[in-house]
């Protein structure tokens, strides 16, 4: 019998210390070589084991075996310099140094093929995985090559399409793209990103999502989003769009942000993934509060399409503040079944 309500997190949650420094993004690791890979093998079956103990529905790595969630993919193509970096502004609101497109990008080798199925050999339970989407990668680095953000978005497409593929081929069931900078640059959505995005999971039969939040709960995110006045109208402005594609899976920021749930009337149809836990504080949340969040979205979202989840990662928090939003997530879900006697 198909599990309702299904919960699960967007992607990352914290990586022991042991593993790389906590509480920050970008952290480099403190092993090396044969060490390293078995150091995130490790990091990854604790992370599962989290979210198992947690009572999740469906799992995912963590993201234990990257250092971020864009760059840890682009820096396996070729035609990409880490060693040449410039500074660009990301998502149109903070400045980071980035890698350089100087040729043409290609996927070389599989990039997460091995971890998806190494964790396909640790657990039963329906596996997710994130890809970075070709418009936050082209937004998350500097390029000398194309000259056409559209252009490169293409061939990014092409690229991830190869990875889904053969992740899908190695047991994942819903493959997920990160897409925060959907929530920016609505014309290139529109334009050209949302093609972009059908391109990469062309030929896929497992499920696909999309990811869009307002970002990691870092300062220069949460200062964005105090910019953005009493109603977070972004999702409007792409949701018609989203609602013509063929992804299955929607994942959207909603407890303690400004977004008017009533959005979600105009991808009314598509699977949601209702973002119950705020990442972007350290108050762990009650299940209560989380079940309300959900019962929220209920007016808009049919019980069956209902998924559970976290606003955005969870890497930059502690440890034991991941765990008992995990713990939140799942309680408040579970007053929700009980409520609809499922």
């Amino acid at each position: 019998m198909k599990t309702l309500v299904p919960t699960s997190i967007v992607g990352s949650l914290p990586k022991p210390a042991w593993l790389a420094p906590p509480e920050t993004l970008w952290s480099p690791w403190k092993l090396e070589s044969a060490q390293l890979l078995e150091g995130k093998q490790d990091a990854l079956r604790i992370s599962l084991q989290e979210q198992l103990l947690a009572g999740l529905d469906i799992v995912c790595d963590g993201e234990q075996t990257r250092q971020h969630f864009v760059t840890t993919f682009i820096e396996q193509l070729s035609g990409v310099d880490f060693e040449n970096r410039k500074i660009v502004k990301i998502r149109d609101r903070y400045e980071a140094s980035v890698p350089m497109v100087v040729g043409e990008v290609a996927r070389q080798h599989a990039v997460f093929v091995e971890d998806a199925k190494f964790l396909r050999q640790q657990t039963d339970k329906p596996i997710k995985w994130a890809l970075p989407g070709p418009l936050t990668m082209v937004d998350t680095l500097y390029d000398d090559h194309y000259k056409s953000r559209e252009k490169l978005a293409w061939e990014f497409a092409k690229v991830l399409n190869e990875e889904a593929r053969e992740l899908q081929d190695a047991g994942v069931n819903i493959i997920q793209f990160d897409e925060p900078a959907f929530n920016v640059f609505f014309e290139e959505v529109n334009d050209w990103g949302m093609a972009a995005l059908e391109r990469a999971i062309e030929g896929l039969h497992c499920e696909t999502a999309v990811h869009i939040c307002y970002g990691y709960g870092i300062q220069a995110n949460t200062d964005w989003k105090k910019t953005l006045g009493s109603e977070w109208r972004q999702y409007e402005e792409i949701f018609p769009k989203i609602q013509k594609s063929t992804i299955d899976v929607v994942s959207l920021e909603c407890h303690n942000s400004h977004v008017p749930l009533n959005l979600l009337e105009l991808i009314r149809g598509k699977k949601v993934m209702v973002g119950a836990i705020d990442v972007a504080n350290s108050r762990i949340e009650t299940p209560e509060e989380v079940a309300s969040t959900l019962r929220k979205a209920l007016e808009f979202v049919a019980i069956e399409n209902l998924y559970p989840s976290t606003n955005c990662g969870m890497a930059p928090l502690a440890r034991n503040v991941a765990r008992g939003k995990l713990n939140a997530l799942s309680a408040g879900a579970e007053i929700i079944r009980k409520e609809f006697s499922i």
